[in-house]
């Protein structure tokens, strides 16, 4: 496409006033893989006035970016990009109704994604300043929210919102900035805007949303967020479903609830698949194993700590075992328990095995109490293993 032919149809879009059509003719083509080494095209100047409205710097701007974009130039697209966000945060401001909802979800996703492109946290950083103008312009219209409304010139822009706060999380996740996450959620969830919008954008932000409530330790509410972004994800969508169980497990197995390996090996989790055997079946060394071997992978994706959690499930599933093989006695030495450890080659002092199972009691994985005197374990005589501690386990 020609830069007459690019202006005639950004110039057409904005007169139909059609909210899709502008959105469409603003998309930003992929950068290409390799520079083409040719000069950079010298771009003419354009006017472009609509409805009294001057878009000139958007197009002047679009004009640059696409044609970076087409030279493979990253650096320099995202810099044409920023210019053209910039501008069209200022026209998307003072427009009517929330016909440009639409084109502004595309100019934020592409400022994001030639972000990202450049592989640099300044320009990622400077990307986020954009986008957060954009979530302030759209969360602070004063038109009344309509759910589902159509786009036009009487309706909110907060009809905009819920898409950019999905592109501000996966930026601030990229960036390590999740303190920043609560900025978004309190005025999002205070507006109930986060119950209204395409499947698409409730399923994403249940995720991240559930995300972050998984690094604040809040496994219940995590659990419930990215437990409905599963559910109501698009049964095609195995990459985005693969990405939602990465989580999920994880939190169901601090939980005591186990995947079958069946679905792991659907979603081809087999990093997960010895993690959930070696805890059903209490056997601490294969847990240890399968921990350090899948170490940085779940270092990389921020659940190591989570599933180091995990190990008190295992703790709980094999002093169960050991209790079964003892038949059933009330009365657990802890020096029985140390010689079990040590053959699991996990040895630990008695002191070390006493602490353990205190914070077992403590969290109610097991019902009893510990004799220090005697270094024994006397467990209750009804349910000492209580299944509502360890809800579905498969231990059970």
């Amino acid at each position: 496409m020609t830069m007459t032919s690019t202006i005639q149809t950004l110039r057409s879009a904005l007169n139909s006033q059609q909210p899709h059509k502008i959105a469409k003719a603003l998309e930003l083509p992929s950068i290409a893989t390799t520079k083409d080494g040719k000069r950079k095209p010298t771009i003419r100047k354009e006017n472009v006035l609509v409805n009294n409205v001057d878009w000139s710097p958007v197009a002047n701007a679009y004009l640059e970016a696409a044609a970076a974009a087409k030279a493979g130039d990253s650096l320099l697209c995202y810099q044409a990009q920023s210019s053209l966000h910039s501008a069209f945060n200022h026209i998307f401001g003072s427009s009517k109704g929330n016909i440009l909802v639409s084109a502004i979800q595309v100019v934020c996703r592409n400022t994001h994604r030639i972000a990202v492109e450049t592989q640099d946290d300044s320009k990622l950083q400077h990307a986020v300043n954009l986008l957060q103008e954009s979530f302030s312009k759209c969360l602070n219209d004063r038109t009344e929210f309509q759910p589902d409304e159509t786009l036009s010139e009487e309706g909110s822009k907060k009809a905009g919102v819920l898409y950019i706060v999905n592109q501000l999380f996966a930026m601030y996740f990229s960036l390590n900035t999740l303190r920043l996450c609560k900025n978004l959620v309190r005025p999002v969830e205070s507006r109930n805007l986060h119950l209204h919008g395409r499947a698409g954008d409730l399923v994403t932000y249940r995720y991240f949303v559930g995300r972050l409530y998984m690094f604040e330790d809040q496994y219940d509410l995590a659990e419930s967020n990215l437990e409905y972004a599963l559910q109501h994800c698009h049964k095609d969508a195995l990459t985005n479903k693969k990405a939602i169980l990465r989580n999920l497990i994880p939190v169901k197995l601090l939980r005591g609830r186990f995947p079958t390996q069946s679905l792991l090996r659907k979603y081809e989790l087999k990093e997960f698949m010895f993690i959930v055997d070696s805890i059903y079946n209490g056997n601490l060394r294969a847990f240890n194993d399968s921990l350090t071997k899948h170490q940085d992978i779940f270092i990389r994706r921020g659940i190591y700590l989570l599933l180091e959690k995990c190990k008190t499930v295992c703790y709980r599933n094999l002093l169960k075992r050991i209790h079964h093989v003892l038949d059933k006695k009330p009365h657990l030495s802890l020096m029985e328990l140390a010689k079990a450890f040590k053959c699991l080659g996990v040895p630990m002092e008695l002191d070390e095995v006493e602490c353990i199972l205190a914070n077992l009691i403590f969290r109610g994985y097991i019902r009893g109490y510990i004799s220090h005197t005697k270094r024994v374990l006397v467990l209750s005589k009804s349910n000492p293993f209580p299944t509502s501690a360890v809800i579905l386990s498969k231990a059970n």
